[in-house]
C-alpha cells in the first residue's frame, strides 16, 4: 500500500469543475494535486475524491465524511461553504461547525487535514459585493477558528487576488478554469512543503471565449435561478468520479 493515500472532499470547487478536458473529464486541482505530490515525492500515491457539484457545506460532511474516512486516508482534504455562501440566509458560525466536525473527525482518526478557502470569484458575478462581502466573513471566520491548529495544512485561496481576476475563470465565471485549479493546486503543494510544477502558478492565459450581456444570463445565470426555484442541484444523480476506492496515481516524471 502506498505511503500516502489522500481523499478529497467537498463541491464543485474539488469536483473540478471548469477544468474540463478534452475528453469531456473534469479534472480539477485535487487530481492534480494527486499528480503532483507522487511527482514531487518519486513514488506513487492512493487518491479518492468524492466531491460532488452543487453541495451546501452540511450534506458534504453528512454523506462524504465517513465513506472518505471509511478508507483509512493518510490525509483529507476539505472545502465547503462556496454554495451556501450564495444563499440568503447562509449562518457564517454553522459553516464553521461543518469545518470543526471534520477537524474533529480526523483528529479522532488520525488523519492529516488539509483545508482550503474557496477562489473569490466576486468581481465577475452579479451582485459582486454582497458575494464580496460574505466570502470575506466566512473567510476570516474559518481562518481564526484554524489559526491555533498548526498541524492543520492550509491552503487559502480567497484573498490571492491574482487568482481572482478573469483570466483564471471559466466561461460562467464562478468556476475556476484550468488556470485557476492549477495555481489552487500548486498552492496546495506548496503548504505540503513539497515543490509544484513552476509553471502551475500561472500558465499562459486562455482564449477568451465565454457569452456576454444578456446571453451570459441565459447561458449560465437563469439556470442557476431556475435550480434554486425548484429546489434542484447541478449535482443530483451524480456520483464521484473517484468515489469507487483508491486510484493509483504514479510519477509522471
Amino acid at each position: 500500500m502506498a505511503s500516502v493515500r489522500y481523499v478529497a472532499i467537498g463541491d464543485s470547487f474539488t469536483e473540478g469543475v471548469g477544468d474540463e478536458l478534452p475528453d469531456g473529464h473534469v479534472r480539477g486541482w485535487a487530481d492534480l494535486v494527486a499528480q503532483g505530490w507522487a511527482d514531487a515525492v518519486g513514488e506513487p500515491i492512493e487518491y479518492a475524491n468524492l466531491a460532488i457539484r452543487g453541495k451546501l457545506v452540511w450534506p458534504i460532511v453528512e454523506q462524504q465524511l465517513e465513506p472518505a474516512l471509511a478508507l483509512k486516508p493518510t490525509h483529507l482534504s476539505f472545502n465547503g461553504g462556496g454554495n451556501d455562501m450564495l444563499r440568503p440566509r447562509t449562518s457564517v458560525s454553522g459553516v464553521v461547525q461543518a469545518f470543526d466536525t471534520v477537524l474533529r473527525r480526523c483528529d479522532e482518526e488520525g488523519v492529516r487535514l488539509i483545508v482550503l478557502s474557496g477562489a473569490n470569484p466576486s468581481g465577475q458575478l452579479p451582485m459582486r459585493r454582497l458575494i464580496q462581502r460574505r466570502g470575506d466573513l466566512l473567510s476570516h471566520a474559518v481562518e481564526a477558528h484554524l489559526e491555533p491548529r498548526s498541524d492543520v495544512v492550509r491552503a487559502y485561496n480567497w484573498f490571492d487576488t491574482e487568482l481572482a481576476t478573469p483570466p483564471f475563470w471559466s466561461d460562467d465565471r464562478l468556476h475556476m478554469n484550468s488556470r485557476g485549479h492549477h495555481r489552487v493546486a500548486a498552492r496546495v503543494l506548496d503548504a505540503l512543503g513539497l515543490d509544484p510544477h513552476p509553471e502551475w502558478w500561472s500558465l499562459p492565459p486562455l482564449p477568451a471565449t465565454g457569452a456576454r450581456g444578456a446571453a451570459y444570463y441565459r447561458e449560465h445565470v437563469g439556470p442557476w435561478v431556475r435550480r434554486r426555484l425548484t429546489g434542484t442541484s447541478s449535482g443530483d444523480g451524480r456520483e464521484p468520479k473517484f468515489g469507487g476506492g483508491w486510484t493509483t496515481f504514479a510519477p509522471s516524471v
